[in-house]
């Protein structure tokens, strides 16, 4: 539900006008599409810092494995 209040003049049927082009022009507003997104590539530095990453991952995961030479 939508409430548009229009006080601006004395005259009722000249607000009710106010608030009628004021909803117009509010549905007009969210009435236009969004541009579609164009799509881009990842910048080089954005790519290796990904893979620079990635591997700082796996070897904390590699140290994750069970210690050699320990009885247990």
């Amino acid at each position: 539900m939508v409430v548009i209040k229009a006080q601006t003049t004395r005259s009722q049927d000249q607000n009710r006008a106010d608030a009628i082009g004021r909803l117009q022009a509010l549905v007009d507003s969210v009435a236009v599409p969004p541009k579609p997104r164009k799509a881009t590539k990842p910048t080089k530095s954005s790519q290796r810092k990904r893979l620079e990453s990635k591997a700082t991952r796996g070897d904390v995961k590699k140290l994750r494995g069970r210690v050699s030479g320990e009885a247990g």
